[in-house]
């Protein structure tokens, strides 16, 4: 058994984690928002993930059943007022007033465990009413519209350019918000990246009913002001360490 340790921006910390689970990892360890640990068995092309992973540093490590261990560090997580996220491999039951979500941490983006995941949640708590129709774009692992069905939405989207994303989140289809009909739902959640949200407004716009809201996220606060250039004047602002989201409304 061996290790890497990567370091990578924060912003990239899920896409990373999804490509070491690809590579074969027998399990991670996030070490911090800007560092992991990913163990493989001596049989792993070493030479092959150090080209893959440069800058990374590896070590041989010693034999202990290394996938618990890393799965010891993912214990069950309360998000806002109504949710529990549960690794799938957990048999946890919900405490009283939540809903239980089961979650494949590394496979897709949106596990719960990034701030921008766990702002989006909150507000759809806010937002969903009974009987509303939902959007989520680019739904990675397909929490956000778990949540939305959960919260009583009657009907839910969920799209993504990922084909393994869409197979992990189930009843979505590959692609993106241009192939949704024009006022067609009363909500649209993206977390996203912001150069994909700049790209999209139109549509992610064009989509939504008079009235209807858009959850922007999966940027930092840093990065607010150029978003928001783009969007209608925001209803709303929240951030969460140094991630943020933005929600407008549509009222023409």
């Amino acid at each position: 058994m061996f290790s890497l340790e990567i370091e990578c921006d924060p912003e990239d910390r899920d896409l990373l984690v999804a490509e070491l689970w690809e590579q074969g990892s027998a399990g991670i360890v996030e070490l911090s928002p800007a560092r992991v640990r990913a163990f493989f068995e001596d049989a792993a092309d070493r030479e092959g993930l150090l080209r893959l992973f440069p800058g990374s540093a590896w070590r041989n490590e010693e034999q202990r059943d290394w996938v618990q261990s890393a799965r010891d560090l993912l214990p069950p997580m309360e998000v806002g007022e109504r949710f529990f996220l549960v690794p799938e491999w957990r048999d946890d039951p919900a405490p009283a007033g939540r809903f239980r979500i089961a979650v494949n941490p590394g496979m897709a983006f949106g596990t719960g465990v990034h701030e921008t995941t766990r702002l989006c949640l909150e507000a759809l708590e806010r937002i969903v009413q009974p009987g509303i129709a939902v959007l989520d774009v680019g739904t990675g692992s397909g929490i956000l519209a778990q949540a939305a069905r959960l919260l009583g939405a009657a009907r839910v989207y969920a799209c993504d350019i990922d084909p393994v994303a869409v197979e992990i989140a189930g009843n979505g289809f590959i692609g993106s918000v241009n192939a949704v009909a024009s006022a067609s739902v009363d909500l649209v959640v993206a977390n996203i990246s912001p150069e994909a949200i700049i790209q999209l407004a139109p549509d992610l716009l064009r989509v939504l009913r008079i009235g209807g809201a858009l959850l922007a996220s999966g940027f930092e606060t840093r990065e607010v002001q150029q978003v928001q250039a783009v969007l209608p004047p925001p209803r709303d602002i929240r951030e969460k360490g140094n991630w943020a989201l933005i929600e407008v409304s549509k009222v023409s």
